[in-house]
């Protein structure tokens, strides 16, 4: 590797962070929402909504983020995500009701919806010759930002008198201070000069478009309809026990990949075989939870769907920047991920449909398995030397 080539610990550092604060404050909620619930009330319809929120503003503002984006440019945005995504996390601890709660939970979720496309012009802006290896280094990120909350808020809890609302205020001040350190150490200082993009609509004609968000859409639709559904299926087969061992293995499974890809995503870039092995593991952890009985297969199968889903986002995330004219990466980024996670949305909703109709709660993990054959299938479809040097029209 040349010295033109060896990337910056500086960049991948900030890389590094900005991924994490793209889960820290979604996932400090899932630790306290027993407390949340008695607090403020909430019955199950409410809970649903408002685990729903995130996902839905993930599809829903991700093409208003590429219009920011092409008007502020792309380290503007994210910083700007970052502290939108903190202010909406730490109003959530002044909620006073369910509509409260869901007001600022939207506005969490519109900062990181903005986060999200911001990110793969981001890398390509300062690791432009990296940039598989710069991806997988923002994804770690955004794994370990995952688990962090899950693991610390019990100690936290205890130092804040066992309070859900300080809880919550109190991880919105990472996102803030990552914004400041990401905005006074860019590459070239906070003067650098901004990356703006002509065009911020995605192509909806564009064919490549649509495979790339139908490939990502497998990823999201096994991660969060395993995590929705298996409570479900095991509470009705008598195996409440196994579920905190199927969740953990589920988002635990995503740890290793993402080390892996650490090491192996430069070598993986513009390669079908990997994406398509990704998706059939996942497959086969969705078949596994859904035919067997056995504990240790059910827990394997959700730790191969955790390094499945945490493979495919990685490796799908560096296809935009990868693919298309830099002026062209956040418009198409911001189509991928409206794809992928609408399409994931209604998947989770046909699948409850499906459970509701048989009675059986293993039939809603089938439109998962649809939706995975269909992005295993675009795997296929897609041509993966593909380079657009020019800016779309």
């Amino acid at each position: 590797m040349t010295e033109k080539d060896a990337p910056g610990f500086g960049a991948l550092f900030l890389l590094w962070i900005a991924g994490s604060g793209l889960r820290l404050t979604i996932l400090a909620v899932p630790p306290v929402l027993a407390l949340i619930i008695l607090d403020l009330k909430l019955s199950g319809t409410e809970v649903g909504i408002l685990n729903a929120i995130p996902v839905s503003l993930f599809a829903l503002a991700s093409v208003p983020g590429s219009l920011l984006i092409a008007r502020i440019g792309a380290v503007p945005a994210l910083v700007a995500g970052l502290t939108v995504a903190a202010l909406g996390s730490a109003l959530r601890g002044l909620a006073a009701d369910p509509f409260g709660l869901y007001a600022t939970t939207a506005l969490m979720a519109i900062g990181i919806a903005v986060m999200q496309p911001a990110m793969p012009p981001t890398v390509r802006q300062w690791i432009p010759h990296r940039i598989g290896f710069a991806t997988a280094v923002y994804t770690n990120g955004l794994l370990i930002g995952e688990i962090v909350p899950v693991a610390l808020t019990a100690p936290l809890l205890l130092f804040l008198g066992g309070s859900w609302r300080t809880n919550l205020v109190a991880w919105s001040i990472l996102p803030v201070l990552i914004a400041i350190t990401i905005f006074l150490f860019q590459p070239g200082g906070s003067g650098a000069s901004t990356s703006r993009h002509r065009r911020w609509m995605p192509d909806w004609r564009d064919p490549l478009l649509w495979k790339v968000g139908l490939i990502m859409c497998g990823a999201n639709a096994m991660y969060f309809c395993t995590n929705a559904f298996i409570p479900g299926l095991l509470l009705q087969t008598g195996r409440t026990d196994e579920i905190p061992q199927v969740l953990t293995a589920l988002n635990g499974g995503q740890i290793p990949a993402s080390f892996l890809l650490l090491v192996m995503a430069s070598r993986w870039e513009r390669r079908r075989w990997p994406l398509f092995s990704s998706i059939l593991l996942g497959i086969m952890g969705v078949c596994g939870i859904v035919f067997s009985t056995s504990p240790w297969i059910v827990a394997t199968g959700g730790a191969a769907i955790g390094a499945a889903c945490a493979m495919i986002l990685t490796l799908v995330l560096t296809l935009p920047a990868l693919f298309v004219a830099p002026d062209d990466v956040p418009r198409m980024s911001a189509g991928v991920f409206t794809i992928g996670y609408s399409i994931a949305m209604v998947v989770s909703v046909l699948g409850g449909i499906a459970w509701d109709i048989t009675g059986n709660a293993a039939f809603a993990f089938m439109p998962v398995l649809l939706c995975g054959f269909v992005s295993l299938a675009f795997t296929q479809l897609t041509d993966f030397s593909t380079r657009r040097l020019e800016t779309a029209c």
